[in-house]
């Protein structure tokens, strides 16, 4: 392939990227730490990052891509400061405890499998596992789609997340190509295309919400 000799180049561009999305989650923390409360934040971002880099890590060994490994382990631990600082400031950390216990066990299932399953076939179908749940955690904004198109705004959408994941999918799908694994292919023109449909939503609504239905919210705060 023409691009081959650009593997490591763009190996490095699709790692520090992806790295860079991942530090989003400071923002979080920032936001946790100055209202001295998890109180209204969601652990899963963190808890479901976690769960999916060991997966991904996983799969990254299989393929023996130093590239992909880097990566998780780095998402990895970052996740994991993130989840401290989540727990630290939880107001209700027995609820926190029962979804880790949750994700550790769905976690340990599918690594259970990978090791137990037949070595020509575990690196198709434990790429299959990996492509569904990357998806599910991709098309998560999309949960916000009834609110988005009711108010007519895209405020509720974390912009800078999704024009970086954006970013990240394009990078690994040039990736995927490169290397030509067809699940890192598929994974990522998948979601891709899902990033583009999210970020197509601030090209149709604004950002912020009407100015009559601002001023509708006012009157009811009064």
């Amino acid at each position: 392939m023409v691009l081959e000799q650009y593997k490591e180049i763009v190996g490095s561009c699709a790692m520090y990227i992806t790295m860079a999305h991942m530090l989003s989650g400071t923002l979080i923390c920032k936001d946790i730490y100055k209202k001295g409360t998890a109180k209204g934040f969601d652990p899963m971002p963190f808890l479901g990052g976690i769960g999916l880099c060991i997966l991904m890590l996983r799969y990254a060994l299989m393929l023996n891509d130093s590239t992909m490994i880097n990566v998780n382990v780095f998402g990895l631990l970052i996740n994991i400061i993130y989840m401290i600082v989540y727990y630290y400031y939880a107001p209700n950390t027995r609820e926190v405890l029962k979804l880790m216990y949750k994700v550790a066990i769905f976690v340990i299932i599918f690594l259970v499998y990978a090791q137990i399953e037949h070595p020509t076939n575990v690196e198709f179908r434990f790429g299959i596992v990996v492509t569904v749940l990357l998806y599910l955690l991709i098309a998560a904004p999309l949960i916000h789609l009834k609110e988005v198109i009711r108010s007519k705004s895209t405020e509720i959408l974390p912009f800078p997340l999704i024009f970086m994941g954006t970013l990240v999918s394009f990078m690994w799908l040039l990736y995927g190509l490169i290397i030509n694994n067809v699940f890192v292919i598929f994974q990522n023109a998948v979601g891709f295309i899902l990033s583009i449909a999210q970020l197509s939503l601030f090209v149709i609504f604004p950002s912020k919400k009407p100015r009559a239905e601002l001023l509708s919210e006012e009157k009811k705060e009064d």
